[in-house]
């Protein structure tokens, strides 16, 4: 979100995205509520602008994936014109699907590579603010770079490592 917030990229998401990732966590997450995830997604829209990706649903039964939930997923990102999805399920967008739509598919960790590679001190800033937003509670550097490792990010972690000082 603060990559996207800071302009680095032009993130799109839909609302079916939306309903999917809050199932997911409510479902992993007790102490959340869908009332709580509802706000955090009517954030992240207005924090985004122009973000949220309609008139795509006509697209999905023409969509082939070895994952049918995904089609969804591309039928967003063909008509919002995305030139990536960035996905820790890269298995379920296989390369020769997504080159007929001119897509890459990318790991999270490598969309944060790509993204330092292109503008190192936003992506920084980016984590430091990140950080700093972790009130309940706070997290230290150490714990916030432990808690992208845990999340599959490791590559993020080296990238933040020697900066530790002020993220």
């Amino acid at each position: 979100m603060e990559l996207a917030s800071a302009s680095l990229f032009r993130a799109k998401w839909s609302e079916d995205i939306h309903q999917e990732w809050t199932e997911a966590l409510l479902a992993n997450r007790s102490d959340l509520t869908a009332d709580q995830l509802r706000r955090t997604c009517d954030l992240m829209n207005a924090a985004v602008p122009d973000s949220l990706v309609e008139g795509h649903h006509c697209l999905i039964d023409s969509l082939v994936l070895p994952d049918p939930d995904d089609r969804h997923v591309l039928a967003a990102a063909i008509h919002a014109g995305a030139d990536a999805i960035v996905t820790f399920n890269l298995r379920d967008f296989p390369q020769a699907v997504m080159n007929e739509f001119n897509l890459e598919v990318l790991h999270p960790d490598d969309f944060i590579q790509f993204q330092y590679d292109f503008n190192n001190a936003a992506v920084i800033i980016a984590a430091q603010r990140c950080r700093e937003r972790l009130k309940n509670p706070p997290r230290t550097v150490v714990e916030y770079l432990d808690t992208l490792a845990q999340q599959r990010l490791p590559k993020t972690v080296a990238l933040l490592t020697p900066y530790s000082s002020i993220i």
